[in-house]
């Protein structure tokens, strides 16, 4: 890493306004070459907004831009590009039926697909060297594993000789392992001369990776400093404007009765038999990297994924989930870990998604009540701590924290016994982290049974009563809060 090159990007003065929100407001920016800038704020800070004007998706209102000390303007098709600014989206753009080579050369120059399938898997092959991704480049591209796809789309970047490179949460959905190739692959990087931002809520890879982070907070940008003169508690303060005081709630003592029991319960990605159970105000967290079969227990639970064999049992009667409605039905409600996809209704309003699964509650004899509707969506926001001043907004312009309030709210309509929550605060900044976990621990503590899956140790560890490890579709161990061990997680989960 290097902290000492000449400045190859500048911007002064950005601002960006919808309607009457203010999304961006007076940002500064400047980037090294060969730096790594770490880009960190709230959700809704701003950053979103600033790195979609620099890759070319948003028109700036005001402000200028240099790259390599000539202005440019990047609101234009193409022009991002031929500055030499390419972007990793958090949401990949993998065309599956096409090969990998194809994909790493994808939006190179028409001629390059005039090349024999041999010449173009050798093109390819170059850059696939250069982020570490050895595989077949004649290969469908859906056919690789998550982590290689991202690595992929970085190849693709590097594959268009772009020299500023913007990776939007590259790790957000990658198992430890994953996690140190893509370190390795954006050191490798910067150490080639390339100038990388990367945006992050993962603070320990601010303090990992870059040379200076910059803050984003309520739309503005704040001074970059060098990430050896920080500590990880005052870059908290600088996102928040305030000091976090507590990220975990304590801990109740009032643990009740068994309210779920599985027995040998054997679903796709599980490859030997799970029992557990949870206990009403209880919270079990299930520890395990992607693809060790946590996600898929709860999916199976829940009525999401057929359950091949097992016994499920809510307050002592077995109960068949074949479907997410006969699971809702038993009193089991389910927050997916992909909230855009399935977590709510992008393009509706927030009242409308709290009060989706419990429609009924709101449409006596099929007609809508909307005092009612109101009334509930109002109740619901105040048990996650949603501001109910928004509650007449679009899911699709909320926070990510604000939506994953919402993912999780929408099912208190439906007074589960328990609910389960695949990864609950995935790409969700640290303020709101605190938020969520503060809501699922009141939830708990009014008697609601909650189990939770995450790959974030540190999560497991702050948040749980009880925890079950797993590695490869297997459980491994079983611990009591006052148990859980830090290093023994991590040996369970990666062994």
């Amino acid at each position: 890493m290097s902290t000492n090159g000449k400045v190859r990007l500048w911007a002064e003065g950005l601002s960006k306004s919808f309607g009457e929100v203010v999304a961006l407001e007076n940002a500064d920016f400047n980037l090294r070459a060969g730096e790594i800038m770490a880009l960190v704020g709230e959700n809704g800070a701003g950053k979103s907004t600033f790195v979609k004007i620099l890759c070319g998706i948003y028109r700036r209102d005001s402000g200028v831009v240099w790259v390599e000390g000539e202005t440019v303007d990047l609101g234009a098709s193409g022009r991002a590009e031929k500055a030499g600014i390419a972007v990793v989206q958090q949401e990949l753009s993998v065309v599956p039926t096409l090969s990998v080579a194809e994909n790493t050369l994808l939006g190179q120059p028409s001629e390059r697909f005039l090349m024999s399938k041999r010449q173009m898997a050798k093109q390819a092959q170059a850059y696939l060297e250069t982020v570490d991704l050895d595989v077949d480049p004649n290969r469908p591209a859906g056919e690789l594993p998550l982590a290689e796809q991202q690595m992929l789309e970085i190849a693709r970047v590097v594959s268009r000789d772009a020299g500023i490179i913007l990776l939007d949460e590259p790790t957000a959905a990658l198992s430890d392992d994953d996690i140190a190739r893509v370190k390795k692959v954006v050191l490798n990087l910067a150490a080639d001369g390339r100038s990388v931002v990367y945006i992050t809520h993962r603070l320990g890879e601010v303090f990992d990776l870059a040379d200076r982070v910059t803050v984003f907070r309520d739309g503005r940008s704040q001074e970059p400093v060098d990430v050896a003169g920080i500590d990880n508690e005052e870059l908290i303060t600088r996102m928040l404007g305030r000091p976090l005081v507590q990220m975990f709630p304590p801990r109740s003592s009032g643990i009740g009765d068994t309210v779920l029991e599985i027995r040998d319960l054997q679903t796709q990605g599980v490859n030997a038999p799970v029992s557990l159970q949870v206990r009403k105000g209880e919270i079990l967290g299930l520890a395990g990297q992607l693809g060790s079969g946590i996600s898929a227990i709860l999916r199976g639970v829940s009525g999401t994924q057929p359950v091949q064999s097992g016994v499920i049992e809510v307050e002592g009667a077995p109960c068949e989930m074949r479907t997410p409605a006969e699971a809702q039905a038993n009193g089991v409600a389910y927050c997916s870990g992909d909230r855009k996809h399935d977590g709510f209704f992008s393009s509706r309003r927030v009242t409308e998604n709290f009060t989706a699964p419990g429609i009924k509650r709101v449409t006596p004899m099929g007609f809508l009540r909307r005092r009612t509707e109101r009334q509930l969506s109002s109740t619901l926001a105040s048990l996650v701590s949603f501001d109910r001043g928004r509650l007449r907004h679009r899911v699709e312009t909320l926070s990510g924290g604000n939506q994953q309030k919402v993912t999780v709210g929408k099912w208190l309509g439906v007074r589960p016994l328990v609910l389960l929550i695949d990864e609950p605060t995935r790409g969700v900044d640290v303020g709101a982290r605190a938020e969520i976990y503060r809501s699922l621990r009141e939830l708990a503590d009014g008697g609601l049974a909650v189990i939770f899956a995450s790959s974030e140790m540190h999560e497991i560890q702050g948040l749980a009563d009880s925890v079950v490890t797993f590695f490869r579709g297997r459980a491994v161990s079983s611990y009591r809060a006052d148990e859980v061990d830090h290093p023994a997680l991590i040996r369970d989960i990666t062994r």
